[in-house]
């Protein structure tokens, strides 16, 4: 995609200023190479029969992206707009692409309240069979139903299209008030409908995503035909359901070969107090995860911190015979979590599994704090070769650190170099295998011929309270993993540091 270092520059800070700033006035920097062809203007007081010039301003936000053309960018003015904005319109490779912006320091608002939801289903910003389109800096807030025959959504991409970016923005207040599961509600939600075009090279970046009623959806997810997408900095937090998801096999594409969310990366993000206790659709459990892969393949979920959420991070499938395949999950840390810190394996006989995934150089602190007994570690049914290494699995008072409670497949995942720890010390700490019990790491480790290189010892990080899961000099993980074969450990831990220092690689999200 080619575009202009200057985009958010190209937005006049005031009505009276008639062009746009030089090309290096910039507040966001997207790696864009010259300035917009035009830029228009919409603001409060403006009107749809002006020129959208700076001076003479638009109403309308819809008016303007009904206007405007490749290259183009749409500087909105601060004010709250009661409008719905649907972009059916693409830039290009070659002139640039169509940016939808708040101009810098301005609150830019575009609020749901009474507005209707066409077609059952549709976003405050929609886009719709777009390419080379930037939304970035909007609030979008208060878009509700108390129907299950309709589904808000704060910002929604659907159809097919290529080169789309959304960065910077604020949902909030999207909501279901509807019972059951078939009540549904999203805060972000991007569906690839068409195939075997695709939506592709996506990135969704710095956006805050909040306090979402959400029934059985997610705050936040990629379903159906889309790949060669990033996540990356965003911060969700206080929802009713599930954070982060990329999701297959739901039907979404038409055909079942391109219907899975696929080679992406999910990284830097920061989702925190998400809940499904007291959902309508889930009554009184603890089902949502913080990032849940869910039929998902080729995916890097890496680098993010995911803290009181339900479930920290789920590698699984809600669909019979189906798998998330080839996702890792490295160098993340989860923890003070309702149940698990990382599940793999569906969670019933009757839907799929996880395959081929691996666990690398994560950190896992005092999750299953509701005391559900799935531990730090969780492998459900239908997993088989998955890898667990050079993990910090750290139990709270509980004390349970694996169960992998189901005896269906032979070998549902090889564990080894894990550095298991526990508030409720050795005596206090179980391990499950395959349906069977241990209560000891010398037992763990005879019955389950897994672990045969970890330790059960103090990790000696930095700050418990805080917490700081930086370890101490003389802590038993520092250069006590193994780097596995294909670069799965990755280039960078949590901080952003090398993965490698000093003789071998740490155990758990931080090097020293």
């Amino acid at each position: 995609m080619r575009a202009f270092a200057g985009l958010a520059a190209c937005c006049a800070t005031s009505l009276a200023a008639a062009q746009c700033p030089r090309t290096g006035d910039t507040v966001f920097d997207s790696g864009f190479e010259q300035p917009p062809v035009h830029a228009y203007h919409v603001a409060p007081g403006g009107d749809d029969g002006h020129d959208g010039s700076a001076a003479s301003p638009w109403a309308s936000i819809q008016h303007a992206v009904d206007a405007v053309a490749a290259g183009d960018a749409i500087c909105v003015h601060a004010g709250v707009y009661n409008e719905l904005v649907t972009i059916t319109r693409s830039g290009s490779g070659a002139a640039g692409p169509i940016v939808l912006q708040a101009v810098p320091g301005d609150a830019v608002v575009i609020d749901g309240t009474a507005l209707p939801i066409p077609g059952g289903q549709h976003g405050l910003v929609t886009l719709v069979d777009a390419s080379h389109v930037i939304v970035r800096g909007l609030e979008l807030r208060d878009y509700s139903t108390a129907s299950v025959a309709n589904v808000p959504i704060g910002l929604y991409v659907t159809g097919a299209g290529s080169d789309i970016r959304v960065e910077g923005n604020h949902i909030h207040g999207i909501r279901t008030t509807a019972s059951g599961c078939a009540a549904n509600a999203f805060g972000l939600k991007v569906d690839g409908t068409r195939a075997p075009a695709s939506i592709k090279r996506l990135v969704i970046a710095g956006n805050e995503i909040d306090h979402l009623v959400l029934g059985c959806s997610e705050s936040f997810s990629l379903d159906g035909n889309v790949e060669q997408w990033t996540i990356s900095g965003n911060h969700v937090h206080h929802t009713n359901n599930i954070g982060i998801g990329a999701i297959g096999f739901e039907g979404v594409a038409p055909d079942p070969a391109f219907d899975q969310a696929r080679d992406g990366v999910i990284v830097g993000n920061v989702v925190h107090d998400v809940s499904s206790y007291g959902n309508p659709a889930y009554g009184n459990e603890y089902a949502a995860d913080g990032i849940y892969v869910d039929g998902g393949t080729r995916i890097t979920v890496e680098r993010n911190l995911v803290h009181h959420v339900d479930l920290g991070i789920e590698l699984a499938s809600e669909h019979a015979g189906r798998t998330t395949s080839h996702v890792v999950a490295r160098s993340n840390i989860i923890h003070s979590g309702n149940s698990s810190g990382i599940s793999l394996g569906g969670y019933a006989a009757g839907v799929g599994g996880t395959e081929h995934c691996s666990v690398v150089g994560n950190t896992l602190l005092r999750n299953d704090v509701q005391g559900t007994g799935s531990g730090e570690l969780q492998i459900q049914y239908h997993a088989s070769d998955n890898l667990v290494v050079d993990n910090v699995v750290y139990a709270g008072p509980g004390g349970v650190l694996v169960h992998a409670y189901t005896g269906d497949t032979a070998m549902p995942a090889v564990l080894d170099h894990n550095l298991y720890w526990s508030d409720a010390g050795a005596a206090g700490s179980t391990w499950t295998w395959r349906g069977s019990d241990y209560d000891s790491l010398a037992g763990w480790r005879a019955g389950s011929s897994q672990d045969a290189h970890s330790p059960f010892a103090d990790p000696l990080f930095l700050d418990l309270v805080g917490p700081d899961l930086r370890t101490a000099p003389g802590s038993p993980a520092i250069d006590a993993g193994v780097e596995p074969d294909g670069g799965l450990a990755g280039s960078f831990d949590y901080g952003g540091d090398p993965r490698v220092a000093g003789g071998a690689i740490d155990i758990g999200a931080y090097e020293r």
